[in-house]
């Protein structure tokens, strides 16, 4: 008896030793979101991208292979690696004309701190990745850039059909891609983008069904009928509220 109940106090004990298992999924992502750690430039984005909503339309889950395409501030890359968790990984793509300067501080610096998570970096007009790689991925306010040419930037032009065919390559069979941008009239795109670097929802849709995916929904948590759509999404009265579409693309699995 005596021993019986020694090896249970020692069980116990090593139950006690042992690590709690890492945080992830939605409760991690709301942590990481109240954390007051975080960093205020950051913070100052969430009631417009509303992240915790996005992840779940997404429907991230642990154990996800996730692809933050266009990571810019990389913003969305520690909040996708709280929720696919330390089983998970995510691949942060910045084009390599943006990537210097302090933005690539800042993106190596956040990068370099968030468990799971890569840079990888490609000529902007040019984007591929490795085969059947995601599970998920997420296109946030920049696949109308892929109808930009900047002569400054040294952007362009590219080709948005190429790019989604790359994705669909990209993409694990049931894998889904998610799609927020600036809602933008109709016609001449390329010069609408110019112009106002917005795009119209119809032209998204038509390259993504065009590469395979299927439309499996979309939301709109982060529209706002009261935005102009024929101002620049960077004008002061508008900037950081504009009028958003999300879509939710998925390959299919045969």
């Amino acid at each position: 008896m005596k021993a019986t109940a020694l090896l249970a106090l020692s069980a116990l004990a090593l139950v006690a030793a042992a690590p709690a298992p890492a945080a992830q999924g939605p409760a991690a992502v709301q942590a990481a979101l109240a954390d007051p750690a975080r960093d205020a430039k950051l913070k100052e984005l969430d009631a417009s991208r509303k992240p915790a909503e996005v992840i779940a339309f997404l429907g991230l889950k642990p154990g996800m292979a996730v692809a933050d395409m266009f990571t810019g501030s990389g913003y969305w890359t520690p909040l996708f690696a709280k929720a696919v968790g330390p089983k998970g990984s995510v691949t942060a793509y910045e084009p390599e004309q943006f990537y210097k300067g302090k933005g690539k501080e800042n993106i190596d610096a956040l990068v370099a701190a968030t468990p799971g998570a890569t840079l990888k970096t490609f000529p902007f007009e040019r984007w591929s990745g490795p085969a059947q790689a995601y599970d998920a991925a997420l296109i946030n306010l920049d696949f109308h850039d892929l109808y930009w040419v900047s002569e400054k930037n040294g952007i362009g032009p590219s080709d948005p059909r190429a790019f989604t065919k790359a994705m669909y390559a990209a993409m694990k069979p049931g894998g889904v891609v998610g799609v927020i941008d600036h809602v933008g009239p109709g016609g001449d795109t390329r010069a609408i983008v110019d112009k106002l670097h917005r795009i119209d929802p119809a032209v998204v849709k038509a390259d993504f069904l065009a590469a395979g995916f299927k439309l499996e929904g979309e939301s709109e948590m982060l529209a706002n009928p009261a935005d102009d759509h024929s101002k620049n999404v960077f004008d002061p009265a508008i900037r950081g509220k504009t009028d958003r579409f999300f879509f939710k693309f998925r390959k299919p699995r045969r």
